[in-house]
């Protein structure tokens, strides 16, 4: 086990799920564990631990191992983290990639990824996922405590008791835990695999940050595709006992009121939930809200000023943090430290470095490229021939710039990469392009990202048309069909030419200052 953790010293020891549940079972059997406030339902710890134990002997009954993949297609909910949870019990690997920004390119990545057994919610049109791929599917609907039974449930009904003993499988440190995708980086989102011990330490990166104590209440309202979601509140979960309330997406108008009526204590956020709560204020205030003491903001950046501002008018703690999905967390600000402009000191499990050009490592105050290593990262990113190109174990530049600062806080000063950044999500413009230029009237395009209010960022295209007759509703109408809205252009620009360099790349960042430019003239 030392092994998987190098030298770090962990503040909680490692355990696998079967113990951690069969734990709370014994410490907090009425407690409740997990609500899902879109339907109001509930779960305590004594029966979460007895559905998990179910869960996995149907899984087993049904092929289902230690190291076997499971997709599980579905958006948030009370019945997906049963699944998971279920799924791990048995040592099997989970694999929850998100529809939202994944649904075009689903086939193939089902593809890459050989599932063993698709498990799907009712509402999903599982053969648009996942095509012809020869894996069982069995659907999944509602979970009710009384028994009331889902007529589109195929999943629920059919668990029988299970017992314990006959599960002697376990989640050994160095075992795969999740096959995730990025959130979309180049072309196709790249595959990564992790494994139990770089989620064990991520779940600790976050409670250090927080200061959680299993008599708080967390919410988590985004996609549990997302790496995030899953370091930030569902590993505390496991580590704490702590009650977890999940949405199936953010509410702007039910936020405060999930607050209020379950006394949630910390929420998770990024940085568009922040800018909608700062511009479109619903007269809440901290004297409304008594218990939520703090929130994060995470997978993109904010301002110092905004920060500021939220912290004001809601009078509580707002903290920044920064990773990836490869490497975890890699800086946060922590609930008793914390400094504004910045993603705070390293991660605790995280080993940092600031480099230059010949990579030698920066002095504080100097600029360089972030970069991480250490055993807080994947195994690796799986490639189309079902090969792993390896992380672990190897020194990963994140193409970040930063400077570490005199305190020990890191400051992410610019991107090595023109990845556009909306809500919190990863777009790579060159995705965009190849969509655009499939366009018979389009010569030329480039996608960039501008400023935007509410999603930090957002997609515009630049466009060199072939004639006249090529209009903005044409392009706007043909991105739609290839990309998730998520990623299509909301404006498109014409030009005559794109600014090239020398070498003939495309220079995008003239291209937003053109936009800039053209803002302040209509202004």
């Amino acid at each position: 086990m030392s092994g998987a953790f190098g030298d770090h010293q962990l503040a909680i020891p490692y355990q696998p799920v079967a113990e951690l549940l069969a734990r709370y079972a014994r410490r907090d059997p009425n407690k409740t564990a997990i609500v899902d406030l879109e339907t109001g339902t509930a779960i305590d710890f004594e029966r979460l631990d007895r559905i998990a134990i179910d869960i996995a002997g149907y899984l087993k009954g049904k092929g289902i191992k230690k190291g076997s993949r499971v997709l599980l297609l579905s958006d948030g909910n009370l019945e997906m983290l049963l699944i998971w949870l279920g799924a791990w019990r048995l040592g099997a690997v989970v694999c929850p990639f998100n529809l939202e920004m994944n649904e075009k390119q689903m086939v193939p990545l089902t593809v890459a990824l050989s599932p063993e057994l698709v498990i799907y919610h009712k509402e999903i049109d599982v053969q648009k996922m996942v095509g012809d791929h020869k894996a069982p599917r069995v659907r999944f609907g509602n979970w009710s405590p009384d028994g009331k039974k889902d007529p589109e449930d195929e999943f629920f009904s059919a668990l029988s008791p299970a017992d314990a003993a006959s599960l002697p499988e376990r989640n050994d440190p160095v075992d795969p835990a999740l096959v995730v995708c990025t959130s979309g980086t180049t072309a196709r989102p790249k595959i990564i695999i992790l494994h139990h011990a770089i989620m064990w330490m991520n779940g600790l990166n976050t409670l250090e940050y927080l200061g959680l104590t299993e008599d708080d209440s967390i919410l988590e309202y985004r996609s549990f595709g997302w790496n995030s979601p899953q370091i930030v509140t569902l590993m505390p979960f496991l580590e704490k006992g702590i009650t977890m309330h999940v949405a199936k997406r953010f509410s702007h108008s039910r936020f405060f009121e999930w607050v209020q009526k379950y006394g949630i204590t910390f929420s998770a956020g990024v940085p568009t939930v922040i800018n909608m709560l700062l511009n479109k204020p619903l007269g809440f205030t901290a004297k409304d809200v008594p218990t939520l003491r703090l929130m994060s903001c995470s997978s993109a950046p904010l301002t110092a000023q905004q920060w500021t501002e939220f912290e004001e008018m809601y009078g509580l703690t707002l903290l920044t943090w920064y990773g990836m999905s490869e490497t975890g967390w890699i800086c946060g600000n922590r609930h008793y430290k914390k400094k504004m402009g910045t993603v705070g000191p390293p991660a605790p499990h995280q080993e940092l470095k600031i480099v230059d050009g010949a990579g030698s490592e920066c002095p504080p105050g100097v600029e360089g490229e972030i970069t991480v290593g250490g055993p807080q990262m994947a195994i690796g990113s799986l490639l189309d021939d079902g090969s792993v190109d390896p992380i672990l174990g190897k020194r990963m530049k994140t193409g970040d710039l930063g400077v570490l600062d005199p305190d020990g806080f890191v400051r992410v000063t610019g991107r090595t990469k023109d990845l556009v950044i909306r809500g919190g999500v990863n777009i790579a413009p060159l995705e965009i392009d190849e969509i655009l230029i499939k366009l018979p009237g389009i010569a030329e395009a480039a996608a960039v990202g501008v400023p935007d209010k509410i999603y930090g960022e957002e997609v515009v295209c630049y466009v060199v048309p072939k004639d006249k007759t090529l209009t903005e509703a044409m392009v706007l109408e043909h991105s739609l069909k290839f990309l998730p809205p998520a990623k299509a252009p909301k404006q498109v620009l014409f030009v005559q030419e794109l600014p090239k360099s020398d070498r003939g790349k495309v220079l995008r960042e003239k291209l937003k200052d053109d936009w800039i430019a053209r803002q302040k003239v209509t202004a």
